[in-house]
């Protein structure tokens, strides 16, 4: 089995380098790439994963052997038969039928090993769907379809289980996941804990800042809640408990900080690099959309640590008594040495491929090399990292630079990572390969390194070098068997969804519930994400959601005058997607932080959803704000006012629901701060009351105002018509328009067609796919109007309102503050 795992890893690796193309062998396309990925996780599955909880444990069953090869020879069915397939579409022959029902059978097992029942249940709940729909209620009611026509639809081509979420599992959340295991098989992640606790470790509440900063750290390489409670949760929860937090807010901190791990770029959720094919935007856009509210999560539960911590007067950890003079030095010397490394690598990177152009790369690897033996060699002097024992006391704080200097190399992998899918704009795929590949070359060589330098036995280096660099490729595909299964079979539900055509029935149905209401519509989907997330991964929980109701949401939007961004949607599902980590009943992040904590997982849960409220609230700001995903945020100076009012409001929300601001709040003062907080994200409800936001302009006036709107600039008009039901619609709708020029070809970049006759403008063709799709617009909708921010008051009125509000209550919370600390020094009356 080790060595399956490990050749699914080198498939992985070889498949997602220019290495097919460079020697003009083993080019395969996306479909036969999908077919082996899932034959491989059938295959492991079977092998991973025991039946039942009686079966052995030191041995695999004969059965399960035997299960494993049916498994992955349906699984690989496409690729091994793609030639014949290819030339008898829709045509399945005997072979094909069998394979598909035993296929789906074996799938659904598999799912049931790794993932549980609840998911299972899930996708037999849309089988059934799909067989069934004639005798359905009138609102999802359809014709039904033939076990044929499952079959095919679902196991032979990419509709169903090969779709777009294995696909993207396929092409590049395979590499994210070895990267992180690799990154903290060469120790990383304990490099990262002590980095954390050196710089947070002194203040009040310290280790519990930890948790939060080292899962921010992590959150950076990894993309799974549960793996980054465990990994950094046996650290940090015993250390926040021998400071003095309770084991339920101790694993509850943990939790609450691990799950947004999936929200911290670069390296987002798995779901994140899903949006990328949903959505059609670069993964790029997508990190810069997601930076603020991730970050702005982080600081706001940062504070609500330190609250906890001053309302329970916990103490700090002893640090090494440094003089406030070189305290500051040490400080200094760290941050401006830090940003002029960042400005030498930046710089010197653009210098070489600016001199060099086509001659750059090697040059650029050769001195990547250098660096990275400079920086092992520098590592070497030192004694490596002790791993933390979470029962051992901390007598004395290290200092950051004494941490730093063990693992400078491991900064490497990370720059790669960063440089790839931000500065060149590379694939997900292209860019987690160049960077596993440099964190390859550092597990296998760094030890021999630190042996020669140091000194010490070269051959026992070179030996544990080559079993960590094996155990890190197994462990990478041992890791990714469960996302595997989860894609494959999430597309079991896409499938149906497409086959049936029940994504337009549940426009209908929602609009029904809601009454078109756009609040209660949210407040529903955000239901449906964290009770279907109680059973099954955020990944499939994405996947299902958007799928049926990111299309809803947009719709229904655009029909009552709402323009809701694409993008903001299904950052909207995929937040309440990772939520359902943390809520009870069934929150996987916090019975795993429980485990660890010794305490109630259901006390932890109820304990860590209260922690994540802040993070609950920003899918909703950014549905009617998009200006904190920084959506029309165009210059610098309005990013840096959106990033400060926006952190003072969640701050401020944080503050709200622990009930502490500067001392204890009172019932009135948490509201205020509540009412201040909705202020301070949403300044134009107060200014829509006085006077409209836009005003509508005629649609002889369209193509100029595609024509005027800046480089990456968004446009908002209506169009009208008559849908697929016959029904007349009217919607408001938002999208981006590319680089300056002609208004209709800019119009086709989004996939839109538009033709003149006179002043009528009429939509005449719209691209499959494209982000004009996407939202809803269709071929013979009319232009109608388009919409100009209309001149309204300022919205520094209410937020310079709303802030010398929050003056008020903290000036209240001071007073009362100092007559209480007054009263303690002069004790009780006598």
């Amino acid at each position: 089995m080790l060595w399956v795992a490990v050749a699914w890893s080198l498939f992985q690796l070889w498949y997602a380098s220019p290495l097919p193309f460079v020697f003009g062998f083993g080019i395969l396309n996306d479909t036969e790439a999908r077919a082996i990925h899932l034959g491989f996780a059938l295959f492991l599955t079977f092998l991973a994963y025991p039946a039942l909880r009686s079966s052995p444990r030191d041995r695999v069953p004969l059965l399960d052997w035997m299960l494993a090869v049916v498994g992955g020879f349906a699984g690989a069915y496409l690729f091994l038969f793609y030639v014949q397939l290819s030339g008898r579409p829709g045509q399945p022959t005997t072979l094909d039928l069998v394979t598909g029902t035993v296929g789906i059978l074996l799938l659904l097992e598999a799912t049931r090993r790794a993932l549980g029942l609840p998911m299972v249940v899930v996708a037999c709940v849309f089988i059934f769907y799909t067989f069934a729909g004639q005798y359905m209620p009138d609102v999802i009611q359809h014709r039904g379809a033939s076990l044929t026509k499952f079959l095919n639809h679902q196991w032979l081509t990419t509709e169903g289980v090969f779709g777009i979420a294995l696909g993207v599992s396929t092409s590049f959340v395979f590499l994210f996941v070895l990267f992180g295991t690799l990154l903290e098989k060469a120790g990383a992640g304990n490099w990262m804990m002590q980095i954390s606790i050196a710089l947070l470790g002194h203040l009040r509440g310290g280790p519990a800042k930890v948790a939060v900063v080292s899962s921010a750290l992590n959150g950076v390489v990894s993309g799974s809640s549960v793996s980054n409670v465990v990994s950094g949760g046996i650290f940090t929860i015993p250390l926040m408990k021998r400071t003095g937090l309770s084991g339920v807010k101790a694993g509850a901190i943990e939790a609450a900080a691990s799950i947004n791990g999936q929200i911290m770029p670069p390296v987002m959720g798995a779901a994140a690099f899903l949006m990328v094919e949903y959505v059609g935007i670069p993964y790029s856009e997508i990190v810069k959309h997601a930076l603020l509210p991730a970050v702005f999560s982080y600081i706001a539960l940062l504070y609500m640590v330190h609250l906890e911590a001053i309302k329970m007067d916990l103490k700090t950890i002893p640090q090494r008594p440094t003089p406030a003079r070189e305290r500051m030095l040490r400080m200094g010397l760290g941050l401006s040495g830090s940003i002029l490394a960042v400005c030498i690598v930046y710089y010197g990177i653009v210098a070489i491929q600016a001199v060099f152009g086509g001659a750059a790369p090697p040059l650029l690897a050769l001195a990547g090399v250098a660096l990275y033996v400079a920086s092992v060699w520098y590592s070497s002097r030192y004694p490596d990292l002790a791993l933390d024992d979470p029962n051992a006391p901390i007598l004395e704080l290290p200092r950051a630079w004494d941490v730093t200097r063990t693992g400078l190399d491991f900064l490497i992998p990370i720059a790669v990572l960063l440089w790839c899918l931000m500065v060149e704009q590379m694939s997900p795929g292209l860019s987690a390969f160049w960077a596993t590949v440099s964190i390859l070359g550092i597990v296998a060589t760094r030890k021999p390194l630190m042996a020669v330098f140091r000194k010490e036995n070269l051959a026992a280096s070179v030996r544990a070098a080559w079993d960590d660099l094996i155990d890190g490729l197994a462990l990478g595909a041992r890791n990714m068997i469960g996302i595997g299964i989860a894609t494959a079979t999430a597309g079991i539900v896409v499938g149906t969804i497409t086959l049936t055509g029940l994504g337009l029935m549940m426009t209908e149905l929602v609009e029904l519930i809601s009454g078109g209401n756009v609040i209660l519509m949210l407040i529903l989907i955000a239901a449906i994400s964290l009770v279907l997330g109680m059973g099954i991964p955020t990944t499939a929980n994405y996947i299902l959601v958007a799928t049926l109701m990111a299309p809803v949401v947009v719709d229904l939007g655009a029909q009552a005058g709402l323009p809701i961004p694409l993008i903001a949607v299904h950052l909207f599902v995929f937040y309440f997607g990772i939520m359902a980590d943390i809520t009870p009943p069934v929150g996987l992040a916090a019975f795993a932080a429980a485990a660890i904590s010794k305490e109630d997982p259901i006390a932890t849960g109820f304990q860590g959803a209260l922690y994540s409220l802040r993070t609950a609230i920003l899918p909703f700001v950014f549905i009617f704000n998009p200006a904190i995903l920084l959506i029309g945020v165009d210059t610098w100076p309005q990013t840096i006012w959106v990033a400060t009012v926006s952190l003072i409001a969640i701050l401020l929300f944080s503050a709200a629901t622990m009930n502490w601001f500067v001392t204890k709040s009172r019932l009135w003062e948490s509201a205020a701060l509540l009412l201040i907080c909705f202020t301070l994200f949403r300044p134009d409800w107060w200014l829509n009351q006085v006077s409209p936001p836009y005003e509508e302009l005629p649609a002889s006036e369209f193509l100029s105002a595609v024509a005027q709107t800046p480089a990456d600039g968004r446009i908002n008009f209506v169009v009208e018509g008559v849908d697929l039901m016959g029904e007349d619609v009217r919607k408001t709708v938002n999208v981006p328009l590319g680089e300056p020029g002609e208004p209709l070809e800019r119009l086709r970049g989004i996939g839109l067609t538009i033709t003149q006759a006179g002043d009528a403008l009429m939509i005449s063709n719209v691209d499959f796919g494209s982000y004009a799709k996407r939202i809803g617009l269709d071929v013979g909708y009319d232009v109608v109007a388009v919409l100009r921010k209309a001149n309204q008051p300022s919205s520094l009125i209410p937020i310079g309102l709303a802030l010398a509000a929050t003056a008020g209550v903290a000036g209240l919370q001071f007073a009362r503050a100092r007559k209480q600390a007054d009263r303690k020094e002069t004790g009780p009356a006598r």
